[in-house]
């Protein structure tokens, strides 16, 4: 019977730091506390901590990847073989972009890029299968769930 209460125990304790493990959070570019990639594509040229590339496991012969630009948090870049492994970055080439270029310049272009410029002033159209409230107008075709009857 104690076994019993024991494994039973054992069971719970472990299913704890799983259902908390399950919270997600998501930070999005230009957020405090977003660190991670910066994809270049046609943004302005980035201004960089370094001006060759740090790599800290050599990649393989006849390899060539193209060069990854992070934004990270002071110090990662220093003690960038402590941190490589967060990025998944080790036996990349990595370029770290300066802070006042990541916020003046890229946060800016990318919000306008992505969600508009400020105050455009147009409201949000919805997407057909996006659930408006809930009040189609009758006799219109709607049946208020954002699809035609």
């Amino acid at each position: 019977m104690i076994t019993k209460i024991l494994f039973t125990a054992a069971l719970a304790a472990l299913a704890l730091p799983a259902s908390a493990a399950d919270v997600g959070v998501s930070i999005s570019i230009g957020e405090p506390g977003f660190y991670g990639r910066i994809d270049i594509g046609d943004y302005p040229r980035p201004r960089v901590i370094y001006a060759e590339p740090m790599i800290i496991h050599p990649v393989p012969v006849g390899v060539r990847y193209q060069p990854l630009y992070l934004y990270v948090p002071p110090g990662h870049a220093k003690n960038w073989r402590k941190h490589c492994k967060h990025y998944d970055a080790c036996g990349r080439p990595v370029y770290f972009v300066e802070e006042r270029w990541y916020n003046d310049i890229y946060v800016p272009a990318y919000h306008e890029k992505h969600h508009g410029p400020k105050g455009h002033g147009k409201p949000h159209k919805p997407h057909p299968h996006e659930k408006g409230h809930g009040k189609g107008e009758k006799g219109k075709g709607e049946n208020g769930k954002g699809h035609k009857d």
